[in-house]
């Protein structure tokens, strides 16, 4: 196995310290201080405080670099070398409600580019990190993208546009064209654990409109350096600032591009 890199041991420790009071949290759902934050959107005090102890952890670690959060927003910077990409909880909405499919996601962004990231479930203590060029690992087992060769035996993750969201239409087109395509479809509301199960090769594919550079950009990682293929709904590499997503293993990725193109287009 590779020797994570002192980026990565940052990124591992901070998750795991924030990950110390969200596990408890979780284990007492009910008792959680909830605020609206939009249409089927909620914050909670424990998102509010996961975030905090990775701002402080990773601030710590390397003061000087940029934060892009999702809670307190921001955009990829245009005057810092480095930037820490973070989601506290992806899958707030399955948190809230004590389905135990949520992750804490940071990502090292560098001059334009996903240099490093890691995906982190903390009800299982599985652990997805990704250096480029030197592979992706859950834990300390090396990862590959998926075998499967032709869609109809593949397993495919999706995210559905919520209440309040844009793109159901286009979404709905995508969704029947690729339904009765192939073998299954998922959708578990947790864009960058559902990505990092992509990269494990527990999905064949996954594609989503809507999301935003917290949700996808360790994800994206992880699954190239698990040998897999990713892209904006264009077949480009817009991925962080348009917020759409097609991500597959090397064969399926055409054949899926392919459809969802065809169907969005009408």
């Amino acid at each position: 196995m590779a020797l994570k890199s002192p980026v990565i041991n940052v990124m591992e420790a901070a998750a795991r310290k924030a990950s110390r009071g969200l596990i408890r949290d979780f284990g007492e759902v009910e008792h959680l201080q909830v605020s609206k934050k939009g249409p089927a959107d909620f914050v909670s005090a424990a998102d509010l405080r996961v975030e905090k102890i990775l701002r402080e952890e990773l601030a710590k670690a390397r003061p000087g670099w940029a934060l892009v959060t999702e809670e307190h927003g921001g955009k990829l910077p245009v005057d810092k070398d480095d930037a820490w990409i973070v989601d506290p909880i992806d899958g707030t909405t399955n948190f809230l409600h004590g389905i135990p499919h949520f992750c804490l996601t940071i990502a090292h962004w560098r001059r334009g580019e996903i240099v490093a990231g890691i995906v982190y479930q903390p009800i299982g203590d599985e652990l997805f990190w990704a250096e480029k060029g030197m592979g992706a690992y859950h834990n300390r087992r090396r990862l590959r993208v998926s075998a499967r060769q032709t869609l109809g035996d593949a397993l495919i993750a999706t995210g559905i546009p919520w209440k309040g969201k844009e793109k159901h239409p286009r979404y709905m087109d995508t969704l029947a064209a690729v339904v009765p395509e192939v073998a299954g479809i998922r959708r578990f509301g947790a864009a960058a654990l559902d990505l990092a199960w992509v990269a494990a090769g527990r999905f064949d594919g996954y594609w989503e409109y809507g999301l935003y550079p917290w949700d996808i950009a360790a994800g994206i990682l992880l699954i190239r350096e698990a040998g897999g293929a990713v892209s904006d709904m264009d077949g480009g590499d817009a991925m962080l600032s348009k917020g759409d997503i097609l991500a597959a293993n090397g064969s399926l990725h055409k054949p899926l591009a392919r459809l969802i193109s065809a169907a969005a287009k009408g």
